[in-house]
């Protein structure tokens, strides 16, 4: 898929990324060198390139790749997709699910490249405001529909583990554009399908 980059770990970034890990962990208190941490630097390594493989991909492409002329003119709704992405303030995760809604405008895109762009999206560091808003405006400069609806919930751990410590907190966002924005009956039919569980 020309859309996403190769999944593969560049030996030289993993390296530099292992050793600040190993680093970090000197810092903290640890011994780096224990039998528990050996592989600990090169595994978070790893790790963080997978949670950030969002940079390397390419939101328009991946709806471009897949686009149909079709007459359908009434709300295409995706709902309750998993995402999973970091936190750009303390890199931690946030988790959560999203909702989109777009109303074709005589182009549909395949249904599951609107959960590999929030997909995409998600696999950067992130706020979730902003997340919410790329994933509209991804939508509305690929296919140029009637209008886009974005709504994401989502509970953050950076409120869970630390800071204020609430663990039942959950944040919503949302992203209105074209019918969604302008007409309220839109805008609620949206709403109730998404509310409806």
């Amino acid at each position: 898929m020309a859309y996403i980059k190769e999944e593969r770990y560049e030996a030289e970034v993993t390296e530099k990324i292992a050793s600040h890990v190993y680093e970090i962990l000197a810092l903290l208190g640890e011994d780096p060198q224990r039998e528990g941490l050996l592989k600990t630097p090169e595994r978070v390594a790893k790790s963080l390139q997978f949670l950030t493989q969002g940079y390397g991909q390419d939101g328009g492409e991946i709806i471009r790749s897949a686009l149909f002329e079709e007459k359908y003119r009434q709300m295409v709704l995706v709902k309750d997709i998993e995402l999973y992405s970091m936190c750009e303030h303390h890199m931690l995760p946030f988790i959560g699910k999203a909702h989109v809604a777009y109303i074709p405008n005589g182009t549909i895109t395949g249904l599951s490249k609107i959960a590999r762009i929030v997909e995409t999206y998600a696999r950067r560091l992130q706020v979730q405001e902003r997340l919410t808003v790329e994933i509209r405006d991804c939508i509305e400069q690929a296919i140029h529909p009637l209008g886009v609806a974005v709504v994401i919930e989502a509970t953050h751990t950076c409120m869970q583990l630390r800071g204020v410590q609430k663990s039942n907190a959950t944040t919503v966002t949302s992203a209105f554009s074209g019918a969604f924005l302008k007409d309220a009956r839109t805008r609620n039919e949206f709403l109730n399908l998404i509310g409806n569980r």
